[in-house]
């Protein structure tokens, strides 16, 4: 069964089970010990932090192993807060950050301090100048990820970190989905990553903090991994993890190479073979393993379900997927379809004739899908002499209010307006997106007089 969520967790690098397997003999004892097993644990902590300094660019006294990449974020977010609070208290991020770097945020806001999110273009990108313009005085600290998560995008680390160092403010990357396939541009200050990102094992993160960086670890002191990552090490972990991105990395000039040309083929072939299809994200400017794209009049669970059905992991940003029916945020920051959302991302070792059948399987999957919708055909339907029409979706969830659009626009004359009444928050990104695709007119919302919001849509062709 085709595996292809790599993004969420990659499968376990076969040095990472090699090496893992070896350190639960060699690796169990305390490394803070003085007799023999304690010292062999020091020697093979000692090892796997000078290896994974070596990938990340840094000393190894900068680097320490924590719990998870969440953890390293919320450790690496909150000290250098709490280090430079004679300086401000706002927090400046890219709107497109991984939740633990917001909800870190949301933490700092909570407590009295400040955070100002920095747009995205279209393709997830943030503008250098922009980000540059958030760093008035007042900010303490600055996030951004070197790739976007959910669609690939690569941010400008290195002219953000130029921007950050004329402004004396720290800059912390989170590098969890880019460091098995490369080192960050320098500039930096801070540095986040996590192990199953890259094929290590879970349970592994790492924060790097550059000498010279005021920082303060919260919470309660520990004497291990320099106060800023509390408890026992997982040493057998530790020791797979470390192991494994050196491994990761001696194969990423290759394999990413591979992996772009299959992920070129499905950018190409899915607009061709799918109708009504967007592919999102920096077509140039991305990692070289994962592609989004959004479908037009498709549940989005019910696409992974049946995608899942014929043997295909694949995750989705998609509202119909998430309980709290709201769009991924990084979507609704981009402005880009969000129903139907499809996020593929190649493990390494994928092979080509995995990627063509999924091609294969796509198009009547999503047909399938759209059928059972109720979607409308691509033909007009006739006009009416009604200049405008009012679609009630209230209490009808993604994708409907954007199929009931579909299916009455052909019934207004050129010039016509159709109001769609909806209470899904989809439908805020969804159907100016549906605009754009379609070549239709957005002109705007108002509060519906029944409730929930009344969406306007000139026809145009």
């Amino acid at each position: 069964m085709p595996y292809f969520d790599a993004a969420s967790a990659a499968p376990l690098h076969p040095v990472a089970r090699q090496a893992l397997l070896a350190s639960l003999d060699e690796g169990w004892a305390d490394p803070a010990r003085l007799y023999r097993e304690g010292r062999r644990a020091r020697l093979l902590l000692d090892a796997a932090r000078e290896a994974a300094a070596e990938a990340v660019g840094c000393r190894p006294d900068e680097l320490v192993f924590t719990p998870s990449g969440t953890r390293a974020v919320h450790a690496g977010i909150s000290g250098a807060l709490a280090g430079r609070r004679r300086v401000g208290n706002r927090l400046v991020v890219s709107a497109v950050e991984h939740s633990s770097v917001l909800h870190a945020g949301e933490t700092h806001a909570a407590a009295g301090g400040t955070v100002t999110e920095v747009p995205v273009d279209r393709s997830g990108a943030v503008d250098a100048e922009a980000f540059a313009a958030a760093l008035a005085p007042g900010a303490a600290l600055a996030c951004l990820q070197s790739a976007n998560h959910e669609v690939g995008t690569e941010q400008p680390v290195a002219e953000v970190a130029e921007a950050c160092r004329a402004a004396d403010v720290p800059l912390l990357v989170d590098a969890a989905q880019s460091l098995g396939w490369g080192p960050v541009d320098d500039g930096w200050s801070l540095l986040a990553a996590s192990a199953h990102k890259w094929g290590g094992p879970a349970g592994v993160g790492l924060l790097a903090v550059r000498k010279g960086v005021r920082f303060a670890p919260q919470g309660p002191s520990d004497e291990r991994e320099s106060g800023r990552a509390p408890g026992f090490e997982n040493l057998p972990a530790i020791v797979a993890a470390a192991a494994s991105l050196r491994a990761v990395r001696a194969e990423a000039a290759a394999e990413g190479a591979r992996l772009r040309a299959l992920v070129d083929r499905i950018r190409t072939r899915v607009p061709q073979s799918v109708p009504d299809v967007e592919v999102v994200g920096d077509a140039v400017r991305r990692l070289p393993h994962l592609v989004t794209f959004s479908c037009l009049y498709v549940d989005g669970e019910t696409l992974l379900s049946e995608l899942d059905r014929e043997g295909f992991s694949v995750s989705s940003g998609s509202s119909c997927t998430s309980s709290t029916l709201t769009p991924s945020h990084v979507l609704r920051a981009m402005g880009v379809l969000s129903e139907g959302n499809v996020r593929v991302s190649l493990p390494v070792g994928t092979s080509e004739e995995d990627v063509d059948r999924f091609l294969a399987v796509l198009p009547g999957v999503v047909a399938g899908v759209r059928e059972r919708l109720g979607a409308p055909a691509s033909a007009p339907s006739t006009p009416t002499p009604s200049d405008s029409l009012v679609v009630d979706s209230l209490g009808k969830r993604c994708p409907i209010p954007v199929i009931e659009l579909a299916k009455v626009i052909g019934d207004v004359p050129v010039g016509g307006t159709v109001t769609v009444l909806s209470d899904d928050a989809a439908a805020r990104l969804d159907i100016p997106a549906w605009c754009e695709m379609r070549g239709q007119e957005y002109v705007g919302e108002s509060p519906g007089v029944g409730g929930g919001t009344a969406y306007v849509v000139r026809r145009v062709s």
